[in-house]
């Protein structure tokens, strides 16, 4: 610890990360500092290997912390806390589970109650555009659908704290504008506090409140771009806009600027 930290439910202070590679050391952080207020949207973008998902690993707990402070919530990360839940690219069903069974799976580790359960189970599978499908089972879904079970399980857990590592990555454009129009009225309604690793800069200005630009390898921040845009949001409505597209030309210069001049 520094003394007294910074106010912030999310709080980074000179981490500095680096993993082993044969017989040398590879730096992967430098010196990252960044605070995520109560209820904030944050996205980190940055160039292909610069850290983004180490630290959500960090966050996470699932990676020991090296250098520097990291507290969630106040506290320093463990992996399984019950204020955190992690979604990632791809869905990480249960083959053998349906879709109601797979989020029953997750909610039940944190809920006994089975009525509770289950009303939270068909509400949010309703919120994603599920209803019908909840004894289908993940290979008679497509992978849009598979995503959106993803989202229900990450959202049923009710944690303060969400973390999403490219979570429709893998999704063509079309069904990408509506899982994240999905993501942001289930966000809407609890504003947990979320911290999304993307590659995508148009879902990352559709819905934060702030972007992250992170340099190359070894990762620093080089930019945080504040987005003033109202909410509530429709991702989709938004690419209309002209103050969307000018966002995004600011994100797009800054993020070339991360990357550097081509070689």
């Amino acid at each position: 610890m520094t003394g007294r930290e910074p106010d912030g439910d999310i709080v980074l202070i000179d981490v500095v990360h680096a993993f082993r590679q044969q017989a040398q050391s590879l730096r992967v952080l430098d010196g990252l500092s960044l605070t995520i207020g109560d209820g904030e949207f944050v996205s980190l973008v940055g160039p292909s290997g610069c850290g983004k998902t180490t630290v959500l690993d960090l966050m996470n707990g699932l990676v020991p912390l090296q250098r520097g402070t990291l507290l969630i919530g106040g506290r320093p990360p463990a992996a399984g806390r019950p204020d955190t839940a992690r979604m990632f690219a791809r869905d990480a069903l249960l083959p053998w589970r349906t879709a109601y069974a797979n989020i029953d799976f997750a909610i039940a580790t944190r809920e006994r109650d089975a009525a509770r359960r289950d009303g939270i189970i068909r509400a949010l599978l309703a919120d994603v555009g599920l209803s019908g499908f909840e004894h289908a089972y993940p290979g008679q879904l497509s992978q849009g659908m598979r995503q959106r079970v993803a989202l229900a399980r990450t959202f049923s857990l009710e944690s303060k704290h969400i973390f999403l590592d490219e979570p429709f990555g893998a999704l063509d454009a079309q069904t990408k504008l509506v899982l994240q129009d999905q993501l942001l009225r289930l966000w809407e309604r609890v504003r947990s506090t979320v911290v999304l690793v993307s590659h995508d800069l148009a879902e990352a200005v559709a819905l934060s409140d702030r972007v992250i630009v992170m340099s190359a390898r070894p990762g620093r921040i080089i930019a945080d771009m504040r987005i003033d845009l109202p909410r509530p949001r429709s991702a989709t409505r938004l690419q209309a806009m002209r103050e969307f597209h000018e966002l995004y030309a600011q994100l797009w210069s800054e993020l070339e600027r991360a990357v550097g001049p081509p070689s």
